[in-house]
């Protein structure tokens, strides 16, 4: 037996009120499960403190993954440090230019679009040039570089973010000003590393989001490096869908945004291939957010980026909509009626109910007001539930509007179930899916809580509660690939490709993705490559993804094309058409083994408790242990254990699996 053996892998998700963790021995593949307060300010300390919640020494973690949203959170609350940018001279103005869209189109008493990332002060335009296809026009000589330096020096910034015209094409000026800048500034953020693609002002906004965040991704994993010192086997989750060692995430720390949530998406292609659901909604309802992404026949929907605030993101990533409604969301009664988030009472002081000092109503503050919160148990072994807390918060918006705490409570309910609806239909009616054909994965703190109420609203029929429910995102952490990623522009169009071209990028681009694995140990044996062609007609501006497979069959490439365009837009025509962009993603599969894992004890509590659902106040609701379940539980219950509570209301019934898993449907067994 390798020395290894029976040390264990962890996997932790850094939500906005509570860290959660899942542990797992190699030899046996042994779970634990724990839950500890969020430190916002002190992440690495709350992760330190979730090993020791699940009974372990730092010396007997062999590897450790974490999701976390930490940088997104600092571009979303505008915490960022401050930046310089380097464009090719008359574009140094591409932020402030941006898109010509306003943020709100009917309120003429704002400013139409908001403040660029980089003020003009800070902002150089450097006497270079290339075409489109990466010819040089322009050298770039050394005077310029001197002077470029010179500017620097006075700025006193220690982050850039260079971002030349066409270096997608060729990099070849950026990697001159990489070498010369890295002794000048701490950090250097390149646009061919960070987003090798057309369009420049998002590739411009996603170097200078990157370049913001490299001072905030180095301290923090600096210190988790220094506090947690297990070499490779430290790694982090991306926003693709995957792990990457933190060499690769300090150069491009941007590839953690939305890590979290994609975490629980990766989980979530497991259950779906396991079930074989072809097509899945995963409801991740956090304390901060809740988080919805479509599953097609086992493969989760990626996307080219996405907007935070009014900035667009742009790198290849899970297509997770996130909204700010989640269990610590803010529940206000203003003109048009209740409305919740998305400002969130977060981790500190966290809902009235958790008796640390809440005192904005919030929908776990509904929850446990409606008698689905366990009264007598702790959350993550220290955070207790306190109803008539609750209660003192929602009773002035139950007076204000002339109804009982029950009324109220229920309404506060509905209203975020028909926010988190919007959500779905955002993944699934635009994109040309029924929503009501697919089947809902419930998990985070809150889903179990709101999937059936949810799945009403809809129309879905089934609902399934994963085991480790409260922690599902952690286990993602630890069960998906080992993998890497990159993706270049291309525009090749197919009649008369040139072939070599085509087959060297591709090359490079495997390479590149390979890189970050061989460098961690990964045998080149072992990894596998995926391909996928971003494709369009010559006329469009959008791509949308078809996977391909070497060698390249261009026809067959083509085929797949109109048959994917139709399936999305419902027609296809005979135009030329162009591959854009080509998608490298180099893993190595996971070999991590899970067994059920073991569900805590919930506190000791009554056999019923008095709750209330839509229809129906104050009912005798059976209590049960989510352990103890082995046959069909028809609604109103609670079944419970020390980490989450998944509300089946009346009309509704619950199943157990052998794997762990709850399956809810309507009507009768």
């Amino acid at each position: 037996m390798s020395a290894f053996e029976n040390h264990w892998e962890v996997g932790t998700d850094i939500g906005g009120t509570f860290t959660d963790i899942i542990a797992i021995r190699r030899d046996t593949a042994e779970a634990r499960i724990a839950k500890v307060p969020s430190r916002p300010q002190a992440p690495v300390q709350a992760m330190l403190e979730a090993i020791e919640a699940v009974g372990l020494r730092k010396s007997e973690v062999k590897r450790f993954v974490h999701g976390t949203t930490r940088v997104t959170n600092a571009i979303v609350e505008n915490r960022l440090p401050k930046v310089a940018l380097v464009a090719t001279e008359g574009f140094a103005d591409v932020l402030e230019i941006a898109r010509y869209r306003r943020r709100d189109l009917y309120r003429l008493d704002i400013a139409p679009k908001s403040p660029p990332l980089v003020p003009p002060e800070r902002c150089f335009g450097l006497a270079e040039r290339l075409d489109h296809e990466g010819r040089v026009l322009k050298a770039l000589e050394e005077a310029e570089i001197e002077r470029l330096l010179a500017w620097l020096k006075e700025t006193g910034v220690q982050s850039v973010a260079v971002a030349l015209l066409h270096a997608y094409a060729n990099p070849v000026h950026e990697k001159m000003l990489g070498e010369r800048l890295k002794d000048v500034v701490a950090h250097v953020s390149l646009s061919h590393e960070v987003n090798p693609e057309a369009r420049e002002y998002e590739r411009t906004s996603a170097t200078v989001f990157n370049a913001a965040a490299m001072p905030i991704a180095v301290e923090y994993l600096s210190e988790l490096e220094q506090r947690l010192p297990i070499g490779p086997g430290l790694q982090v989750f991306h926003s693709a869908g995957a792990m990457v060692p933190i060499s690769a995430v300090k150069r491009r720390p941007l590839v953690m945004a939305m890590s979290g949530p994609a975490a629980g998406v990766s989980a979530s292609v497991s259950i779906a291939r396991q079930l074989g659901a072809s097509r899945m909604l995963t409801f991740d309802m956090g304390g901060t957010t809740t988080d919805v992404c479509l599953i097609v026949d086992g493969q989760a929907e990626m996307t080219d980026g996405r907007m935070l605030g009014d900035k667009p993101l742009r790198q290849p990533m899970l297509a997770v909509h996130s909204i700010g409604a989640g269990g610590g969301s803010i529940v206000r009664n203003g003109p048009g009626g209740l409305a919740v988030g998305p400002e969130s009472a977060g981790s500190e002081p966290g809902p009235a109910c958790y008796g640390r000092g809440g005192t904005e109503p919030t929908i776990t503050d509904a929850n446990a007001v409606l008698g689905y919160l366990n009264p007598e148990t702790k959350l993550g072994d220290r955070i207790g539930i306190d109803i008539a807390a609750a209660k003192r918060v929602i009773e002035p918006i139950a007076r204000a509007l002339g109804l009982s705490l029950t009324e109220t409570a229920l309404g506060i309910i509905k209203v975020a179930n028909a926010t988190m609806a919007r959500a779905l239909r955002r993944v699934t009616v635009e994109r040309g899916i029924d929503g009501r054909d697919c089947t809902l994965l419930a998990f985070g703190g809150g889903g179990p809580m709101h999937a059936a109420g949810l799945a009403d609203l809809y129309g879905i029929a089934e609902v399934v509660v994963p085991s480790a429910s409260s922690a599902f995102s952690a286990l993602g952490c630890l069960t998906a690939d080992f993998s890497f990623l990159q993706q270049q522009t291309l525009r090749a169009a197919l009649d008369g490709i040139d072939f070599a071209r085509v087959s060297e990028r591709i090359e490079a681009l495997t390479a590149d993705a390979s890189a970050p694995l061989l460098a961690n140990g990964v045998a080149k044996a072992e990894i596998q490559v995926e391909l996928v062609a971003l494709m369009r007609y010559a006329a469009q501006n959008d791509a949308i993804p078809v996977p391909f497979v070497l060698p390249l069959d261009f026809a067959r490439l083509k085929l797949d094309f109109l048959a994917r365009h139709h399936a999305l837009f419902g027609y296809a025509t005979g135009e030329p058409c162009v591959i854009e962009s080509v998608r490298v993603q180099a893993r190595r599969p996971s070999t991590t083994v899970v067994s059920r894992p073991a569900t805590a004890a919930r506190a000791e509590s009554r056999d019923t408790r008095s709750c209330s659902f839509d229809g129906v106040h104050e009912i005798a609701t059976a209590i049960i242990d989510r352990a103890a379940l082995t046959e069909t539980v028809s609604g109103p219950a609670i079944i419970e254990d020390a980490w989450s509570t998944v509300v089946v209301p009346p009309g509704w019934q619950a199943k157990p699996d052998t794997a762990g898993n709850l399956f809810l449907t309507r009507g009768a067994a």
